[in-house]
């Protein structure tokens, strides 16, 4: 996953008591009074914010979630410098993150060096003498972090969660999504020509002969595999992307492969017995594909894969040139991220829990922690009452759904164990080489897990990462430390705010056990299928909200002429859609029946509504924009702030919104799940 799943979460705590008053928690500076709530709230709520905001030139979007990402490689910039200007002694693990920081920022030693870092990964391309060479090719690059046709991956096993697997799917596409090569709209037969562009002039770059004609291979081969790879909608679906075959019986499925040699490279030819396949029709048609595929159109695309991935690790030309398509072109961005941000990026990436040790410890203070825990059980209490009151839940559905909600377990801040980096090899003055080991390295790590039991203290985010998941195979729901400050959750703030931010993404994060997919998943995080803990009476009830709140989303035209794919998003949405209405009766129960105190001369119904609205305040550019429509499951940010909302009777209860007001949307038409 790829993978903004996510969203927020925080809240004070039910009763406590401040010593100052509490504050709003709502940036009135940027509320536009000249737009009515009840006509456009996102606009009413975040309107000044978008006059006055200016996207960064290194950014493609700017919002809340970017914002607080910001402060937050600050604050780790200031951790690794610190660190590396100290005279104390460091641990050898203090010395790996400086070592990695400084090696990328010795910009003078990279330049010297220039391209030479591909000679030895293209002259292995170079001296293929027949394609079956290729399986071994692509193990050895799955390894090492260099794109292929497929991609194999440790995982644990759906349908038994008690063990780890060897997955393998699709993958090997340069452009953001399959469509980008399919469809004939002109921006994206644009996008075309600048990425043959492109390709050229980088591989020109990296000292690739005949460029022009390379690239012209390259672009005709990807096509050709897009055409056969799953969509992203199929690629939604647990069961169909369920597929064990044993691995005597992987020729079965693509008879021209060289499964053995793959797998034997990739490292796991002694440690499985059987894979689960991703996506099977694509490994019949890719079979086929690559027997009628010259050696010299392979040899092209493996080295066009070689060049844009060590693109970033190389020379001022290289970074600019790849920069210039992938961040400017692709995505509208104008400037690239400074030298520090991509080496702060580079250590998270590499290193992630070892700096995160730093980070916690300097900014995430135990009383978080313990105020968060407190929330979230505030948050299942709130799920627990509505699964008891949903009407349209029937009474066997309803205990299965209970006993799943009972199985979710929580994580908030940082892992209870930090991650080993003992064995992670660090070269000093060669970022290339140092970032090939770190990758090998962290497969390896991954591919250690065959044959052994679940570690579930393992974190899939480093607790510096603004964002938030959950795991059905382990039914569990993670915030990272760094989500946990305004403006999801503000500390000196009044609960309705809190539990409008940060309340909704808990609650978001918990639905996601009980959306489309989640719910497919027993309390043990085994993969059952449809209709999952459902009754089919229940599961039909089910569809029919989900399948409007498809149509209600894939009506908003994101860019012109390109609408949200209300399929692709569905589980996003039914996530802020559940999310949002479990923390308003979450807040609700921490009143305790008393009202809820005015302030600012604003209602708490209505603060809470404006809680959730302006942490989705964002300003994107369309090229980014078009990447999100066709490849992000999440809806965009303007989208996600105003529209479900309009599915909560308490919304338009709490600004008077009646019908002619353009907020208005009848009660038939409004999607209740939770």
């Amino acid at each position: 996953m790829n993978k903004l799943s996510i969203i927020l979460a925080g809240s004070l705590l039910a009763g406590s008591a401040l010593a100052a008053p509490l504050q709003s928690g709502i940036d009135l500076q940027y509320v536009d009074s000249s737009v009515r709530a009840q006509d456009d709230f996102y606009r009413h709520v975040n309107g000044r914010w978008l006059d006055i905001t200016q996207i960064p030139a290194d950014r493609s979007r700017y919002g809340s979630f970017d914002k607080l990402n910001d402060d937050t490689q600050e604050q780790l910039r200031a951790l690794v410098e610190t660190l590396a200007k100290s005279r104390m002694a460091r641990s050898a693990e203090e010395q790996k993150i400086v070592d990695l920081y400084s090696s990328f920022m010795d910009e003078a030693a990279i330049e010297a060096t220039g391209v030479a870092p591909l000679q030895l990964p293209l002259g292995r391309i170079n001296a293929m003498k027949d394609k079956s060479e290729y399986y071994t090719l692509a193990g050895h690059y799955n390894r090492v972090g260099v794109s292929t046709l497929l991609r194999g991956d440790v995982h644990q096993d759906a349908k038994d969660s008690s063990k780890y697997v060897l997955d393998l799917g699709q993958s090997g596409l340069g452009l953001p999504d399959r469509d980008y090569y399919l469809q004939d709209e002109p921006r994206f037969k644009t996008i075309r020509e600048q990425y043959l562009a492109h390709i050229t002039k980088l591989m020109t770059l990296g000292g690739v002969p005949d460029a022009q004609a390379q690239a012209k291979l390259v672009l005709d081969f990807e096509t050709a595999v897009a055409r056969i790879q799953w969509s992203r909608v199929e690629n939604r679906d647990p069961v169909k992307t369920y597929n064990v075959v044993a691995v005597a019986d992987l020729a079965k499925l693509a008879p021209g492969f060289g499964w053995q040699a793959y797998l034997t490279e990739l490292g796991a030819a002694t440690k499985v017995k059987s894979v689960i396949i991703s996506q099977p029709t694509y490994f019949t048609a890719l079979d086929t594909l690559l027997q009628q595929t010259p050696l010299t159109t392979l040899q092209a695309y493996q080295r066009w894969k070689v060049c844009t991935t060590f693109a970033p690790l190389l020379n001022k030309a290289m970074v600019d040139e790849r920069f210039a398509f992938a961040g400017k072109t692709l995505r509208g961005t104008e400037e690239n991220q400074p030298r520090w941000k991509r080496g702060i990026s580079l250590v998270n990436g590499v290193m992630g829990e070892a700096l995160g040790k730093l980070y916690v410890a300097k900014h995430f203070p135990p009383a978080s922690k313990q105020r968060m825990d407190a929330l979230v059980k505030n948050l299942i209490s709130a799920y627990r009452s509505s699964i008891d009151t949903l009407e349209w839940m029937g009474p066997d559905t309803r205990k299965r759904a209970q006993a799943k909600l009972s199985s979710f377990s929580v994580k908030i801040g940082y892992p209870s164990s930090w991650r080993d980096y003992s064995k992670l090899k660090i070269t000093p003055g060669n970022i290339t080489l140092t970032a090939v080991t770190a990758n090998e390295f962290d497969f390896q790590r991954n591919l250690d897990k065959l044959g052994k039991p679940i570690n579930r203290n393992e974190w899939e985010m480093s607790p510096q990462t603004v964002n938030a998941y959950y795991n059905p195979e382990q039914n569990v729901i993670v915030f990272p430390a760094a989500i946990l400050q305004p403006p999801f959750f503000n500390a000196a703030a009044d609960d309705a705010v809190n539990y409008g931010g940060i309340g909704a993404v808990i609650g978001h994060e918990i639905s996601h056990g009980f959306d489309d997919q989640g719910s497919q998943y027993d309390g043990n995080g085994n993969l059952v299928g449809v209709p999952g803990w459902f009754t089919a009476q229940d599961l039909e009830r089910f569809q029919s909200r989900t399948k409007a709140l498809v149509e209600q989303y894939s009506a908003v035209e994101a860019v012109p002429g390109l609408h949200i794919n209300g399929e692709l998003t569905l589980g996003e949405n039914i996530a802020d859609n559940s999310g949002l209405a479990i923390a308003y009766k979450a807040w609700q129960l921490s009143l305790k029946g008393k009202p809820a105190p005015l302030i600012d001369n604003i209602s708490g119904a209505q603060r809470f509504y404006y809680g959730w609205a302006q942490v989705w305040r964002t300003k994107t550019r369309e090229a980014e924009l078009v990447v999100q429509v066709k490849s992000d499951p999440h809806s965009p940010g303007q989208t996600r702030g105003s529209l479900p909302p309009t599915n909560l009777a308490s919304f338009f209860e709490a600004f008077n919104i009646k019908p002619g007001d353009k907020m208005y949307r009848a009660p038939a038409d409004r999607v209740t799940l939770w």
